[in-house]
């Protein structure tokens, strides 16, 4: 029984792994762009979107269709890079893991 132990321990450890790494990514700001960064959105590496940044210059009624493209752009942009971060971050928590081989986490 104590391999079981043993196991049942480990995956409490990863799970509490797991946890941190997700509180972490909350903490960690991206930033999307789109039209030569006239339009900015930072979101958060868990993709919670933390602020969006219009130029001026696209507030003009005949530029709505314009800033809307560019607006779903940016957000693109910055879910992307979320994306990105929160897998390099979650790659570099499960290195330092001693996992069995075949051993799967749930994402």
């Amino acid at each position: 029984m104590k391999d079981l132990n043993e196991i049942l321990g480990m995956a409490n450890r990863v799970q509490e792994e797991l946890q941190r790494a997700q509180d972490n990514l909350d903490k960690i700001e991206v930033e999307g762009a789109a039209g030569g960064d006239l339009v900015k959105v930072r979101a958060s590496a868990k993709g919670r979107i933390v602020g969006v940044s219009i130029d001026e210059s696209l507030l003009a009624p005949s530029e709505k269709q314009m800033l809307e493209d560019l607006v779903t752009a940016a957000f693109n942009d910055a879910r992307k890079k979320a994306d990105e971060v929160s897998s390099a971050e979650m790659a570099k928590m499960t290195s330092g893991l001693s996992l069995p081989p075949g051993f799967k986490l749930p994402f």
